[in-house]
């Protein structure tokens, strides 16, 4: 794995500009904070749904047989661009100890459920 950050683009402690994994790439379904039964998780408190969707992740990534290192992109929809600092906290956590992902970070008017304050797409290079 090697993570790319040329000289002259922004440095950034939330991300990489790009990551470069060998493996096959998997274009997930974007995750959000529901359960498995379609019920939102933390309606109306960002920190719960940051932390549900994560969960969300680790479980798709469990199936994959893939780790968060091998995840080289995210793209974070969100319903307030106030969310910031709850997501990069739970970031954080959840990619401790792996080189971070490029990301890109997005403010949109509304999910696909009222209660959903964000939902992360991330791009998985699986080991073939």
């Amino acid at each position: 794995m090697t993570a790319i950050n040329p000289p002259g683009l922004k440095q950034q402690v939330y991300y990489n500009h790009a990551k470069i994994r060998p493996g096959t790439p998997v274009f997930a379904t974007g995750q959000v904070s529901w359960d498995e039964n379609g019920e939102v998780v933390g309606a109306g408190d960002i920190d719960a749904q940051v932390a549900r969707t994560y969960e969300n992740i680790g479980l798709l990534l469990a199936g994959l047989g893939a780790t968060p290192d091998d995840i080289v992109k995210t793209v974070t929809y969100v319903t307030d661009p106030g969310f910031a600092a709850a997501i990069h906290r739970g970031r954080q956590a959840f990619f401790a100890g792996c080189e971070l992902p490029a990301s890109t970070f997005i403010h949109v008017a509304g999910l696909a459920d009222p209660q959903l304050l964000l939902e992360i797409d991330i791009v998985v290079m699986v080991k073939t």
